[in-house]
């Protein structure tokens, strides 16, 4: 298994780069989608456009993109031998978190949706902060890997 996974590496981090800029694109995107949801009044055509949206990137982007990001991750850390370097088991941990921001921006989309505003725009304006620090934080951990 070792060397089929040293034969594809580089495709495998082709591919988990390339879905790690879809699957970011989708969390900077979702809650600026969001926003605009936000003054959008249930039931109007401008609140059924955006819930279109933001189910459309959900479905084509966000979901896929995760499970692809997740998939090739693994089988890289497998291919390098990275389960005992400490910078693996930090991203590991933004990557986990930055799955969690994923299932919990989603849940709260689905909540506008349906009519209802969890955050104001303000809070979104912030939370849609995260994925950008995350990424420069896991940037740093795998190209410096300062431990």
């Amino acid at each position: 298994m070792q060397d089929v996974l040293a034969m594809t590496y580089f495709w495998l981090k082709a591919g988990h780069i390339i879905f790690m800029v879809f699957w970011m694109a989708g969390l900077f995107m979702l809650p600026r989608q969001m926003i605009y949801l936000h003054p959008a009044s249930e039931g109007s055509e401008a609140s059924a456009m955006w819930a279109k949206r933001m189910g459309l990137l959900r479905k084509v982007i966000l979901t896929p993109s995760l499970i692809v990001v997740w998939v090739l991750g693994l089988l890289l850390a497998m291919a390098i031998g990275a389960w005992d370097q400490g910078w693996f088991h930090a991203k590991l941990l933004f990557v986990v978190l930055l799955t969690a921001f994923h299932g919990i921006m989603v849940a709260r989309a689905k909540k506008m949706i349906a009519g209802e505003r969890p955050m104001t725009e303000k809070q979104l304006r912030i939370w849609g902060e995260f994925p950008g620090i995350a990424l420069a934080i896991i940037v740093v951990l795998v190209v410096v890997k300062p431990f």
